[in-house]
Parts: structure tokens; C-alpha cells; sequence
């Protein structure tokens, strides 16, 4: 139905902490009411360090100071000072027991030296998760979350299209393409080539190899850079340097918080929580480069109506429509994915129940097959209602002040369609984050019934809830802004091994 087009402010989502108090800043919630699941989750915490021995030094040195109070250099509520783990979010590390494990830093310059991106790529991730593996397998000592520290070279050499410099160490190891997925016998060197055809099996890129290798075992890892935590040694530029210092509280917070919530706490939740609504977000990812190969992997985000999430892995099929350049179910494999979702939902709600409604968020328009295929799911258990969410260009929105439009505003174009910004000038911190004019969020409600003002303040709301970071935040709802990695993590090899898992083992 169309409508005059009306602009509302749609007020800042607020959150839930301790003692149900709520608050829209999760630092300042953080800080005055401690974390929401404050009550569950306390006292020590089991980590384990992984990396060089030299590099998990200096990561243990960074952990014990992030327990003290660290200041920020500049002097705006964007950046607020951490007052420490323990002040914070009531857990400790318990450096009395802290697992290491020795990844020798010898042994990674010979892979780094390897001109093969795939034999380099694969040989660095065998390095930790071989060891992180055996380590689960032994039953030893239990680990919460493992650290992983990375030197700043296979940061900067483990990702595609990288490529190390010529030099004469270089070791060109590698097999020619008409031979990575051959099944020929060979009579002399059989397993050498299955050993080198094992490393094309996986995408070039460190950080979603190693969490797929890891899925199967349900292995939890915090991935850090050296150059992170030790930049003052690292770098010879004063200036670049001042200018890292300005990000040392934003670093505690975001790895303090990351911490809790991946040792089972919950951070915050919703403060306005629409109890028995789920958000599902569906990831795609393409499993070749040729773009007239339809083959692709689908999953689904779900995100509970408490805010945490999980990820299910559907099917690999021919999803990808090369002349539209967009995903589509069949209609099978819809039934699949939303049957999933709703079995989840009903074994983690205290009323074992099916969600009221579920909502499930896209980049594109939904096709009949597959829209039929999620009705049929949820026929008799729950409400499916489609929401296509985009970012748009067509557009900008200038106001004759010093800062931009503000967060929230909406301009509500129709019954079923409105633009959202979820980027612009935030109240509370009097000030953007970002120095470009924000684009807005094109919503629309493509399929199934509901109120265009409550799936904005739904998506508003969804924008604060990544705790991989402790922001005030995103310009994204949490439903789609981790799709493409999640996707990438679940393509990184074949036949990766994982069953439906909390969202914290993809991040």
C-alpha cells in the first residue's frame, strides 16, 4: 500500500546488562552494570596461548595488562577508557595454569618462503591447528579459548592473491593445475602429490582455513596479529605510532569482550527483546571463480531473540544464477534450512517452543520455489516474513548542521519499504563515527506480512549486537554484516566438518 512518504527518528536501541539495567552504550553498561549473564559466568577462565615462543610473551604480557585499568590518549566518549577485565566482567585469566603450545618460528619462515600461495597458506594453518587438534584429542588440561599470535608476515602473506618476493630462499613446491585433482597413481611419489593435492583442496586465506579446520573439534581460537600488541617495537614511525596508541583502550575493550562472550557469557542483549522472534540471515558463497558455475554453499545465520547466534550449513548445490548474479533455494533445501532453524530455536527456548515470527533477511528478492519451500517448513509453528535489506546509493540526505543526519532516521517510503539510516551522528557520543555523508539501508518487506516501522527498529536494534567487538555500533544488522565470512570459512576446504555451532566459532 502506498503511503506519504513520512522521515521518523527511531531512538537508539538500548541494551541489557547486569541487573537487567539498560542503557544504549555497551561500554557505559559495561563499565556501571557489568555483563548481562554476570551471574553465570565469573571467576577464572582457562586460555590457552599458541604461536612462537618470543610472540606469546609478548601476548601474555598484553592479557595481564588488559586486567589493569587502561586509559585512552584522547579524551571523547568514542573512545572511553577500560576499566579491566575483572572490573569489567567479573573473570580472570588464570595465568596459574595457562596452556602454551610452541609453534617454532623457524618452521614458519620455511613455509613463508614457499612461492605457492596454496603450500604456503596450508603448511601455516597445519602449523597451529595440527597442534591445537592433538592437544583436544590428549584431553588435557581444558581450554576455554585458545590465542592464537600470528607474526604481521603470514598476516600479510595468508591472504588471496598475496605473493612473497623474489628471493633466493624461495621454495617452489607445487603442483601444475592438470594435476591437483587427478586420480592417477603415481609409482614413485604417490604420496608426496597427495600431500601437496591436500593444499588445494583449501582457499588461500589463514584465518578462515584455520577456523575450518578447527569446526570439527569445536575448537574456540582468538586470532591476533603481533603487530597489534607490540606495535612500539615493531614500527619506526613515530606518527603511525601516536596514532595506534589512540586505538589501546578501543583494542581492550573489543579482546575483553570478545573473551567473554567466547567463554560462554553473553555480553548484553536486547533491552527491547520481541520475545519468540528469530532473524535468519542466509549466506551464499560460491565455490568456483568461474562465474558461469552455479555451484554454491548456502547457510543460515540464527539469531535468538537473547542476541547470541548460531550457524547451520545447508546444502552445496546450483544456487547461483549467473545472468540475475544472485542465490536461490530450491524448494527442498528451503524446507531444510528453516526445519533446522525452528528445531534450534525450540531446543533453546525455556518454553521449548517455535518462534512466533521468523524473519529472514537477504540481499536479494525471494523466488517462489524457495519462498514455497520456507512456508512449508514453518506451516503451523511459525510466521516467515521476507525482508530484502541493501545498501543504497542512489542518494544522500545532507542536513544544515556541523554533523551529518542522524542515526535512526527513517524515511519511510511505503507499507512495505523505508530507508534507514544506521550510520550518522550517534547522541551519546556527539559525534559520527566516519567521516563520509552516511547511505542509508534500503528494507523492504518482499514476502509474508508485518510492520515496516517495527522491522526497521528490528534491523536498528540487530546493528548492535556483534561481540567480536565492543562498539557502540555497526552500520549493518548482525544478520547479514558476518555472511560473507561465515561463508568463506565454511567454503575454505572440501568437506569441511562441522555440525549446527554458536556463531563464536566462525568469529
Amino acid at each position: 500500500m502506498m503511503l506519504e512518504p513520512k522521515m521518523i527518528h527511531i531512538s537508539e536501541p538500548k541494551l541489557s546488562f547486569g541487573y537487567n539495567q539498560k542503557i544504549s552504550d555497551p561500554r557505559d553498561g559495561l563499565t556501571l552494570f557489568g555483563p548481562f549473564s554476570k551471574k553465570k559466568i565469573s571467576g577464572q577462565v582457562n586460555v590457552g596461548v599458541i604461536g612462537p615462543n618470543s610472540l606469546r610473551t609478548k601476548l601474555i604480557e598484553f592479557l595481564k595488562k588488559i586486567h589493569s585499568p587502561v586509559k585512552s590518549n584522547k579524551d571523547d566518549s568514542a573512545r572511553p577508557d577500560f576499566p579491566g577485565l575483572n572490573a569489567t566482567f567479573g573473570i580472570h585469566i588464570n595465568f596459574e595454569n595457562l596452556q602454551q603450545i610452541e609453534v617454532p618460528q623457524d618452521e614458519i619462515n620455511k613455509y613463508l618462503n614457499y612461492s605457492d600461495n596454496h603450500q604456503r597458506v596450508h603448511n601455516l594453518t597445519n602449523l597451529y591447528s595440527d597442534k591445537l587438534i592433538d592437544y583436544t584429542n590428549k584431553e588435557e588440561i581444558p581450554v576455554i579459548v585458545w590465542f592464537v599470535i600470528i607474526p604481521e608476515d603470514i598476516f600479510k602473506f595468508g591472504r588471496p592473491n598475496s605473493r612473497i618476493p623474489k628471493s633466493e630462499n624461495n621454495i617452489t613446491l607445487s603442483l601444475k593445475k592438470k594435476d591437483r585433482d587427478s586420480q592417477q597413481l603415481s609409482m614413485f611419489f604417490q604420496e608426496e602429490n597427495d600431500a601437496l593435492r591436500e593444499a588445494y583442496q583449501f582457499e588461500v586465506n589463514f584465518h578462515n582455513q584455520l577456523k575450518a579446520k578447527l569446526l570439527a573439534d569445536k575448537i574456540i581460537t582468538q586470532i591476533i596479529r603481533d603487530s597489534k600488541i607490540d606495535y612500539e617495537n615493531l614500527w619506526n614511525n613515530e606518527e603511525k605510532i601516536e596514532q595506534e596508541k589512540m586505538f589501546d583502550s578501543s583494542k581492550a575493550w573489543n579482546i575483553a569482550t570478545t573473551l567473554y562472550y567466547k567463554s560462554g557469557g553473553l555480553p548484553w542483549r536486547l533491552g527491547e527483546v520481541r520475545e519468540n522472534v528469530c532473524y535468519l540471515g542466509l549466506v551464499y558463497k560460491k565455490l568456483e571463480t568461474d562465474e558461469n558455475n552455479r555451484n554454491a554453499c548456502c547457510a543460515a545465520q540464527m539469531f535468538l531473540d537473547s542476541g547470541d547466534g548460531m550457524v547451520f550449513r545447508g546444502n552445496i548445490g546450483p544456487w547461483y544464477n549467473p545472468k540475475t548474479k544472485e542465490f536461490h533455494l530450491s524448494h527442498n533445501d528451503a524446507v531444510e534450512i528453516i526445519n533446522q532453524s525452528l528445531e534450534a530455536f525450540k531446543n533453546y527456548s525455556p518454553t521449548e517452543s517455535y518462534p512466533k515470527e521468523v524473519f529472514i533477511h537477504a540481499k536479494t528478492y525471494f523466488e517462489d520455489e524457495e519462498w514455497s519451500g520456507f512456508v512449508e517448513a514453518a506451516a503451523n509453528k511459525s510466521e516467515i516474513v521476507g525482508v530484502r535489506i541493501r545498501d543504497d546509493r542512489t542518494f544522500k540526505m545532507y542536513r544544515d548542521y556541523s554533523y551529518c543526519i542522524p542515526r535512526g532516521s527513517c524515511l519511510i517510503f511505503s507499507s512495505n519499504k523505508a530507508y534507514l539510516w544506521t550510520r550518522g551522528f550517534i547522541t551519546r557520543l556527539q559525534t559520527q563515527l566516519g567521516l563520509e555523508t552516511p547511505n542509508p539501508l534500503n528494507i523492504e518487506i518482499t514476502k509474508g506480512k508485518s510492520d515496516i516501522e517495527t522491522v526497521c527498529k528490528d534491523i536498528l536494534a540487530l546493528t548492535k549486537l556483534n561481540y567480536n567487538t565492543c562498539s557502540f555500533a555497526d552500520g549493518a544488522p548482525v544478520t547479514l554484516k558476518f555472511a560473507e565470512s561465515i561463508g568463506e570459512v565454511l567454503t575454505a576446504g572440501k568437506n569441511i566438518q562441522g555440525n549446527v555451532l554458536p556463531f563464536k566459532h566462525y568469529i
